[in-house]
């Protein structure tokens, strides 16, 4: 039967491996897309990363600029502020050059770490000594005290240069000088205070803490080696026996002896008799006047008037450097905050607080 005859359309051989040749064709655009799709994404995935990665540089190098420009900042400020105080914070010439007061400060609490240190105080007091038109050497006291050996240093300098009797040397105690910083006073020719100032405190203080009993509720076990069986005696976290107690109370009582000896000596007979005169009450600048602490109610200006005819002195202290002050600043108000002490010694002629 013929093609024609059974009703059926001829097949076409050509026709037939064209529609297959366009199926395959079909399938591999489909692949060839996919691909080109990943490649896309993965060429956008790249863009991301090497932007990110440029990003974090850009940011790395800005933060390096900025910490480079604020240290160089730094140093040229404390370079200026140094320069600062070394030339451009100098009392005035015709002051020097005038009748006047030398003054040395003590103020604040008098440590080998502080401001208020024996080693600047005594350079203080010799420039001041030395100074041709300096009347009188001042003792600007504004002090709760602070170390014994700090103290005595000043107080033994005081007494040489006041045996040498070639100018008067005067303590002026603003709003405290007290323990230490009266056993500095102590050596002068003379002390004046205002009615309202706190004088006295002749008495020595120990004080700390003790956690003994805290580290044992708290099941810590303190691991302590010494050679000496009383080297750890101070030791805040064992008890403190009354051997240890009796023995650290005589170290109190020499220095204490110690104290009163040198303020007899500096003051000699004007001193009263009252027998609470060293047992480390502090008194106010008019008690102090009737205990014989203090020879008069005075303040610098009066004193300088007296001395000069006019309200003039000049400041002997030596001056601290910037960064010094900004680094003991911080040291203090760090120690401030933490309770601790940065004396390097646990005895103190202080006021008690």
């Amino acid at each position: 039967m013929s093609e024609d005859q059974s009703g059926q359309a001829p097949r076409d051989p050509w026709t037939q491996n064209d529609t297959a040749a366009t199926d395959s064709s079909s399938a591999k655009d489909d692949a060839d897309t996919l691909r080109e799709r990943q490649r896309l994404m993965q060429m956008e995935m790249m863009d991301r990363w090497i932007g990110g990665v440029l990003t974090e540089q850009r940011r790395s190098r800005r933060w390096k600029l900025f910490f480079r420009f604020v240290l160089v900042a730094l140093l040229l400020a404390s370079v200026s502020l140094s320069l600062y105080s070394l030339f451009g914070d100098k009392p005035a010439t015709a002051v020097g050059a005038q009748p006047h007061l030398g003054v040395v400060e003590v103020s604040g609490v008098i440590a080998s770490d502080a401001p208020a240190n024996a080693e600047r105080i005594i350079r203080g007091l010799n420039s001041a000594w030395q100074a041709d038109n300096a009347k009188a050497v001042v003792l600007h006291i504004n002090s709760p005290g602070g170390s014994p050996v700090q103290s005595q240093r000043v107080y033994a300098e005081i007494m040489r240069l006041r045996e040498a009797g070639d100018k008067p040397i005067i303590a002026v105690i603003e709003d405290i000088g007290a323990s230490g910083a009266y056993y500095i006073a102590a050596a002068a020719d003379d002390i004046v205070a205002s009615p309202a100032s706190l004088v006295g405190s002749i008495g020595v203080i120990y004080s700390g803490f003790g956690f003994d009993q805290a580290i044992d509720k708290l099941g810590v076990e303190r691991r302590v080696m010494t050679a000496g069986e009383n080297k750890a005696f101070l030791d805040p976290f064992q008890p403190l026996n009354e051997d240890t107690e009796v023995f650290w109370q005589t170290v109190l009582n020499t220095t204490h002896q110690q104290f009163i000896a040198d303020v007899k000596a500096g003051r000699g007979e004007r001193l009263s008799d009252d027998p609470k005169l060293f047992s480390g009450l502090v008194w106010s600048g008019e008690q102090a006047l009737d205990m014989g602490l203090i020879d008069r109610l005075a303040n610098i200006e009066e004193l300088s008037r007296e001395y000069t005819g006019t309200v003039r002195w000049q400041d002997y202290t030596p001056a601290l450097s910037p960064l010094d002050r900004l680094t003991r600043r911080f040291t203090q108000t760090a120690a401030e905050v933490l309770g601790l002490s940065t004396s390097p010694s646990p005895l103190r002629f202080e006021s008690g607080r």
